[in-house]
């Protein structure tokens, strides 16, 4: 992981931390991924590896959204349903969708069907195809990456939002994103590697 503000110490001792585990392959993770075959894996290879191109910032951005309420764990069994449903998240292809693609999603057992996030998804699409007259969804989203802080110790010391992330919120906002307050952008940053929220003992993302 080279791109992110500071990377985990692989020297701290996580017997001395509850909240991580050493699994049987020697490697540290927080106790969320430490379980979860396909959670062990999104961390292993994707929490925290940045991700600075359109179609991938658009899935995120719209996977978030459908987490809203519900476990990411839940979204990531259901991605390769999302993915499918939503023309593997071509911007271009989904501000294509009408009504009939409405229906179409609102019927497909496979994905959240939430009518309210589905139209965020196809609004999100055509904000994003928008925003490329002026820089892209890339160049707004990194635009608004914090310095680095300290590393924490504990998941008490990770906060739910900060002001960078409420300062993304509003300038999605006014590009015409919708679904996108301070604490889903939040996740997004940790997710997409703008900010460094692994634990102090952790052995990080394989990838990158």
């Amino acid at each position: 992981m080279t791109e992110t503000p500071h990377s985990p110490s692989s020297h701290a001792d996580p017997a001395s931390n509850p909240e991580l585990v050493r699994g049987e392959d020697g490697r540290v993770r927080p106790r969320w991924a430490a379980t979860d075959p396909l959670l062990r894996d999104y961390y292993d290879h994707e929490w925290g590896v940045p991700i600075r191109t359109e179609r991938g910032l658009y899935e995120r951005l719209s996977l978030e959204a459908f987490q809203s309420g519900l476990s990411w764990a839940t979204i990531l069994r259901k991605r390769p349903a999302f993915r499918a449903a939503f023309a593997d998240f071509e911007p271009d292809a989904v501000a294509a969708f009408g009504d009939d693609d409405v229906r179409r999603l609102l019927a497909d057992a496979g994905i959240v069907r939430n009518e309210r996030k589905i139209h965020a998804a196809i609004t999100n699409a055509r904000a994003t195809v928008s925003l490329r007259s002026d820089g892209g969804l890339v160049q707004l989203v990194w635009g608004f990456q914090p310095a680095p802080g300290p590393p924490p110790q504990s998941y008490a010391e990770v906060p739910a939002k900060v002001p960078a992330s409420e300062q993304l919120a509003k300038a999605l906002k006014k590009a015409g994103f919708v679904f996108v307050g301070p604490t889903t952008m939040y996740a997004l940053m940790q997710a997409i590697g703008m900010v460094d929220d692994h634990l102090v003992g952790e052995s990080g993302p394989l990838a990158g």
